[in-house]
């Protein structure tokens, strides 16, 4: 029996292309039966984790397929959209292979370069618009300082005799406004996406494989 796990969905040639990539949303792996456990005993152990709501199963001699819609908070496995779980025989004995789908690991992959996108983005529109806003900044501060010119007021000789500061031309401190241009938010969210699929791809890789020896030790 071949050791490649395929879903039912999956073209054996577009398989083969995508092996190299859909590491991104697809978690794989296998657990050892324990001693003496035949693919019936295997599969009525797993049989209460995968007994939720939304959730169908097809089974077919030593592999059995799920899919999940709308699943429930509490389901276990309900990161995962599809998979399959077969049990073949090793070198050391039988052991149970899994093959995970799950569209939130994809999103959540693909959420930091749509961020990455929209950074890039700003910096263009950025410097598209920078020469016409230095121009209207130059001019606006040219018509105030012109304004402003004829409004100062000789100082008062006594003042002046007592050696107090000139008084200042513009009294207004100049606008310190954000850069509206700026791509530091995107680059944050981008940062926090990544980071976050980076835990949950090791944290749910492990969580499903514990789940899985759990269950076919009896243990839940």
């Amino acid at each position: 029996m071949s050791n490649a796990i395929a879903l039912p969905s999956a073209r054996h040639g577009s398989a083969m292309n995508l092996r190299f990539i859909d590491w991104i949303w697809h978690i794989r792996g296998s657990v050892d039966l324990p001693p003496g456990q035949t693919s019936e005993e295997a599969f009525a152990r797993l049989e209460p984790l995968l007994r939720q709501p939304g959730t169908s199963q097809q089974r077919g001699g030593e592999a059995l397929r799920f899919t999940k819609i709308d699943p429930a908070s509490q389901d276990k496995l309900a990161v995962f959209e599809n998979g399959l779980l077969q049990v073949e025989q090793d070198s050391a004995g039988p052991v149970l292979r899994y093959h995970l789908v799950s569209r939130a690991l994809l999103l959540c992959f693909l959420a930091p370069l749509l961020f990455l996108a929209f950074a890039q983005l700003t910096i263009a529109v950025g410097q598209w618009q920078k020469p016409a806003a230095e121009a209207a900044a130059k001019a606006k501060a040219d018509k105030k300082k012109d304004a402003k010119k004829d409004d100062v007021r000789p100082m008062n000789p006594i003042d002046k005799a007592l050696g107090a500061p000139a008084p200042e031309k513009d009294g207004k401190k100049p606008d310190r406004k954000g850069d509206k241009y700026s791509p530091t938010s995107a680059y944050v969210f981008a940062s926090l996406f990544a980071l976050l699929y980076v835990i949950g791809r090791i944290l749910e890789a492990r969580l499903v494989k514990a789940r899985l020896c759990k269950s076919l030790l009896g243990a839940e």
